[in-house]
This record gives C-alpha cells, structure tokens and sequence, in this order.
C-alpha cells in the first residue's frame, strides 16, 4: 500500500540538499534569491551544507550527501525535501542510504527531476512512500510561475484521498539560453505543445505511476534500488503501471537499446501504458528516427504509448506523483492526468 506524506503547506519547513550536483561559488546568488523568494511564499527553507560545494562533477562524498539527506528524513520538522537541482552521479549514495530505517519513517516529499529521478525511483520503490517528479528547487522559485509548474504547491499540499487534475501546456520552452541569462525569473515559452501517440488516436489508461529520467534509472536495472517486481507484487499487481520517461543525453540508438535493456528485465511486464517527455537530443541518427525508437521497443505491445508530453528538461512539466494511482486521457494532441492519492 502506497504512503503519502502529510499536505506541505505554508509555513512548513522545506529542506534543500545536493545528493548529485552542488553549486559552484559563483551561482550562490542564484540559492540565495531562490531561498528568499520561496520564503516570501510562505515557507521555511534550510539550505543543507552540500548545496554551497562542487567538485568532480558531485557536490561531495556520498558520504557527507547521505548524512545530510538520512538527517533531514530523520528530522520530524523537515515536511519536504527539494534539491537543488539534478546531476550525474547520484546513484552513488543509495548504498549508504538506511532503507529500513526509511520505510518505517514517516512519509516526506521529495520532489525533483533528471538525476534526482534516480532517488525518486528507489524511494518509491523499496519503501512504498509516493514521490513527487517535477521541477527543481531553482525552477520554482520564480515570483510568476507557469500554470503547470505552479502546481507543485497544489501536488505537495494534497491530502490522502485528494484528486489532482492536470491538463498539457499550451507552449514549451525550446531552450535554455533566456532563461540562463534571467536565471530564477521563470521560464520562457515559445513553441505550442503538442502530445502525440505512437498509434492511438485517442486513448485512455489508468494505473500506478512510476519512471524517471530514463538516462539515469536504467542503471538500476539488476540492482536491489531497481526492484520493480516487489513493487509490483505490492502495490500495483492488479492495477498495473503507468511507466513515465524523460531524455536528455541518449541519442535515439541509445534511447532505443535503454528501452531494450528494461524491457527484457521485465520492467514493462504488468504497464498500461506509457509517457514519454520531449526529448532533449536530436531526434534523427542516419535515418534512424526518435519514432522509430518507439516503435522498435513498444510497437508490439498492445498498450498507448504518449510522446512529447511536458515531462523532464523542456519545460514546463506536469508534477508526477510516483506510487500513486492515476489516469490519463490524450487526444487531439492535448492530455489530461488525473492524480489519485490512494
């Protein structure tokens, strides 16, 4: 049975790590503004130790990055954690982490995206307690957020039993150029949105939610942190699964042989259905196209797969809760998630 976190709301106290990638000396401003303007919204924010550091390419041993985070799942103040932002090498302290001592802990928001995902998923996973895959620290910390980002708040401060409707934006943000040179103003949307099916013209699915940057939870593959069957057996045996992915480095053969390598460790077994979010990298190699990716890996199967929908490093992006029960309706090149926690 899925655990959900108490509703976060303001006046709660958000605690904000680095269990991947730090910031260097010369984007603490961008923390500091970040904190000041979450706080103006109503929030306590503590800004752990591993935020201010970074060196070869992690903000520090996964030792001190355990610590930080096993302390703020330990402290009964702390109503959510959000790092900074993603990274590379976040999978490095899962070993470290205490999982048994954080299934019996109450539940607690994390909510993140890209390598942040890769403790998204183990979280969920071995422990049951729901996830939040959304925007980083410094993408909500914008005075005037988008509507789809906005929802983070909406997301984290639902009750158990609460029904979150989210629908598909009306543009994207193609690049990050404006939005690097206006950091923490929002984000600058330019191209319309437009959700596509690999098959269906329309369709309709309905299951337990769980995915990630694809980049970084395919490492999980035949580790304990990637233990989809006892999920699976757990908490979503006879819902099924709605597998969700974001790209941002694998070309389209990569993409494709990642998708290989899940599918034949059974990752997609007991799935309803699938999204995908834009992609990142170019979508020809040779002749060989990022729908034929899809197609190469999902063709057979009898289930819709959704591409292009707001998930992952084009922004803006729907916040999906990992472990809970959900609904998704596409037509016309428009979505609609339903979120159930339950």
């Amino acid at each position: 049975m899925i655990k959900y976190p108490a509703a976060l709301k303001p006046g709660d106290t958000i605690a904000v790590s680095a269990p991947s990638n730090g910031v260097e000396e010369g984007g603490h401003f961008l923390v500091h503004k970040a904190k000041k303007q979450l706080e103006e919204k109503g929030f306590n924010i503590i800004i752990g130790d591993t935020v201010w550091t970074q060196e070869n390419s992690r903000s520090c041993s996964p030792e001190k990055r355990r610590n930080e985070l096993m302390d703020f799942f330990e402290d009964p103040n702390v109503k959510a954690i959000i790092p900074i932002w993603g990274g590379e090498f976040l999978m490095e302290i899962l070993p470290y982490l205490d999982w048994e001592r954080l299934q019996s802990l109450p539940s607690k928001w994390i909510l993140g995206y890209s390598d942040i995902s890769t403790l998204l998923f183990s979280y969920t996973v071995l422990t049951g307690h729901a996830s939040a895959h959304g925007p980083a620290l410094l993408d909500i910390a914008a005075k005037d957020l988008d509507p789809l980002t906005n929802k983070w708040s909406e997301v984290l401060g639902s009750e158990v039993g609460s029904t979150i409707i989210q629908t598909s934006s009306e543009q994207y943000q193609s690049s990050w150029e404006q939005a690097f040179a206006n950091p923490v103003t929002g984000f600058y949307v330019d191209t319309p949105t437009e959700w596509k099916a690999l098959k269906e013209e329309a369709a309709t699915f309905s299951g337990r939610f769980i995915g990630g940057c694809i980049d970084c939870i395919m490492n999980l593959t035949g580790t304990k942190f990637g233990d989809l069957e006892s999920f699976n057996l757990e908490n979503a045996n006879d819902e099924g699964l709605i597998f969700y992915f974001e790209n941002v480095e694998l070309s389209v053969t990569q993409l494709y042989r990642a998708l290989w390598q899940l599918r034949q460790n059974g990752w997609f077994e007991n799935v309803n259905g699938i999204l995908i979010g834009r992609p990142v990298t170019k979508e020809t190699e040779n002749t060989y196209t990022y729908e034929d990716a899809l197609r190469d890996a999902f063709g057979d199967l009898n289930i819709p797969v959704i591409y292009d929908t707001d998930i992952g490093h084009l922004p803006p992006q729907n916040i999906i809760v990992n472990g809970a029960y959900g609904t998704v309706k596409y037509e016309g090149g428009k979505g609609v998630i339903e979120t159930v926690f339950k």
